[in-house]
């Protein structure tokens, strides 16, 4: 590995991650575990299986075109890149609406303050990464750091909560029950939406790209899968550990509940810490990609890129401010991005199979075959999914929820 790229390519890795690894994130893997106990070891499992070949897929063929997947889009078919980018950057603010309001709760929860007071505060530090001269360094040491905080806090929860690691092996390998909505939901709350195309946008912005560095590339990519799934075998275990105990999750909060039933109050504390440090990473990742989507849209937004986002981050803020946290919008985008997923995933794979847009880069055939068993899997339970979740949408009189509705509550 080149050592100048060392900093780019960890960087990427930890930029995935960590957008990964948001509010939605904590929830879906703490309800799902209260709900399949030591069985969703399965579909963690194999959700880490359909990751890497996705990861692997996308990020090969985004470095070896040397152009981000909206313009790669574009060649396969004129105008399809267009609607990826709407799709990418539309998803991308109803996500941030919800990273922001989870910034405004861990602030919350460690010091008191309001929770619009905390989202503002946190929108701050997120925008002064992307003022300071290097932004592209900064943002790569921010994800670092906060990733391995985030890792070091819930160790110590999943210690403290005592799992059965025995049941939970044999249970991996050999399940109670098989939840495909379980891993399809997970699949897309890892790497669905904008969250895989994070890592391969900063490698461009990095000027990393080519079949010289695939080797690389592949290393960024399942240090990225690597990282995000740690963290969410960590939180399956210390969530596992505490309904085996008999004690009751909240379902109001369910992560939070966790936290403070592991390791009692230094637990909700951390939960504190984890959430601001899952969601402020998220809010940088979901606005970095969202405007790297943008760029093809008018030559201003590339030399302008940081302004941009800047604006991004801004404009999510102001809508958390006025509407509150959208949760029943919010949990369809969640169900949605495995269904981008699906759709960027298949372009991608199309795109590998024409000369034009790839050089001399050949994409493995196995990765092409496996390529195409999850881009079909994924689309058949990712379109019930989200037509589930859409439905839950329409029928609600409001698709609207006050944040401060959602707040744990300490007992």
């Amino acid at each position: 590995m080149n050592p100048k790229n060392t900093s780019a390519y960890y960087g990427a890795a930890f930029l995935m991650a960590t957008s990964a690894i948001g509010p939605g994130f904590l929830t879906s893997t703490t309800v799902f575990t209260s709900k399949l106990y030591a069985s969703f070891g399965f579909a963690i499992l194999v959700s880490i299986l359909i990751d890497m070949i996705a990861q692997l897929t996308i990020w090969r063929i985004v470095t070896a075109a040397n152009k981000p997947a909206q313009d790669i889009a574009n060649e396969v078919q004129n105008g399809l890149g267009t609607f990826l980018s709407v799709l990418i950057i539309s998803g991308g603010m109803v996500f941030n609406i919800g990273n922001i309001a989870g910034c405004g709760l861990g602030l919350q929860v460690l010091f008191g303050l309001d929770v619009t007071v905390g989202a503002w505060l946190s929108a701050g530090i997120s925008i002064l990464l992307f003022v300071v001269k290097d932004a592209g360094k900064a943002m790569d040491w921010f994800a670092r750091i906060l990733g391995f905080l985030m890792i070091s806090l819930m160790f110590y929860v999943a210690i403290r909560s005592e799992p059965p690691l025995l049941e939970t092996v044999h249970k991996t390998f050999m399940p109670d029950q098989v939840d495909f909505m379980a891993i399809i939901t997970i699949v897309g709350g890892t790497i669905g939406g904008y969250i895989t195309f994070a890592g391969a946008h900063r490698l461009l912005d990095a000027g990393i790209s080519g079949a010289e560095n695939r080797k690389e590339v592949d290393r960024s990519a399942i240090t990225a899968i690597g990282v995000a799934s740690i963290m969410r075998i960590l939180l399956f275990l210390a969530a596992l550990g505490v309904v085996m105990q008999g004690f009751k999750i909240d379902s109001a909060n369910p992560a939070a509940s966790v936290f403070q039933l592991a390791a009692g109050d230094l637990g909700y504390k951390f939960f504190g810490i984890v959430i601001w440090a899952a969601a402020v990473t998220s809010v940088i990742g979901a606005s970095f990609t969202s405007v790297s989507f943008a760029k093809s849209f008018h030559p201003i937004i590339t030399t302008k890129k940081n302004y941009f986002i800047i604006a991004f981050i801004i404009c999510a803020t102001l809508l958390f401010t006025f509407f509150g946290k959208p949760v029943k919008v919010l949990i369809f985008a969640g169900a949605f991005n495995g269904f981008i997923l699906a759709f960027s995933l298949g372009i991608m794979l199309l795109a590998a199979t024409k000369s034009p847009i790839m050089k001399t880069y050949k994409h493995p055939r196995i990765l092409l075959i496996l390529g195409v068993l999850v881009t079909v899997l994924l689309f058949i339970f990712g379109s019930m999914t989200m037509f589930e979740e859409f439905h839950k949408v329409i029928s609600s009189s409001s698709p609207f929820l006050n944040v401060l509705d959602l707040l744990p509550q300490q007992s």
